[in-house]
């Protein structure tokens, strides 16, 4: 996977270039500390990945996603960031991106951030989805099952149904099956939708909470 890193703190790029060199499948091809720059670079090295900070110069890396999302629709953006604010992470997604990785969380995240892009799915650090994923507005959307609510968690954590079949020991095609309802069930169109569904209505219920 060749992959170019956004940020404006050299010492950062290099870090995160020197953890990414233990991968051999990994290249980081470029590396830009401002929008302009990263455009250029991005439009010219055509990269498969790029790992994006927040606080970039002349700009910032959601506008600047957004922006990318529209010249190289194909393009993958991981979000690597020291912010867990919810509105940065729900405003990341919306422009784009596959994935928000903290900064300050162990480095195995990123190397399970990008495991899960790679095979087409999402990925949050653990303190961004620690709490269940449930409809936002239970009166205007139809209750899901236990297991429903269960698959649907595991999609906003960036799991993919093979994943989820081994978690819940089930057959990839059960977990799919189960899918296609909470689409039906949602009214929402394509998987894609349903992923960015699931991570945007992550919200925070009390430690307290019986449920699961």
């Amino acid at each position: 996977m060749r992959i170019v890193l956004v940020d404006d703190h050299a010492l950062v790029r290099e870090g995160v270039r020197a953890l990414l060199a233990s991968q051999p499948a990994l290249v980081v091809v470029g590396e830009a500390s401002q929008a302009d720059e990263a455009l250029a670079r991005i439009a010219d090295l055509q990269p498969d990945l790029v790992l994006m900070d927040i606080g970039i110069r002349q700009s910032n890396g959601i506008v600047l996603t957004a922006e990318l999302m529209r010249r190289h629709p194909r393009l993958a953006v991981l979000m690597l960031s020291m912010y867990d604010n919810p509105e940065y992470v729900h405003q990341a997604l919306q422009a784009g991106a596959r994935g928000y990785v903290l900064k300050d969380g162990p480095s195995s995240e990123i190397f399970a951030a990008i495991d899960a892009i790679a095979a087409g799915g999402s990925y949050l650090s653990a303190e961004l989805t620690r709490q269940p994923v449930v409809p936002a507005d239970e009166s205007a959307r139809p209750l899901l099952s236990e297991r429903e609510s269960e698959i649907l968690n595991a999609l906003a954590r960036g799991q993919s149904s093979k994943q989820i079949a081994a978690q819940f020991d089930l057959s990839v095609r059960t977990v799919e099956t189960h899918r296609q309802n909470i689409r039906r069930k949602l009214r929402i169109a394509g998987q894609a939708e349903l992923i960015r569904y699931a991570v945007e209505r992550c919200r925070t219920v009390g430690e307290t909470d019986g449920s699961g």
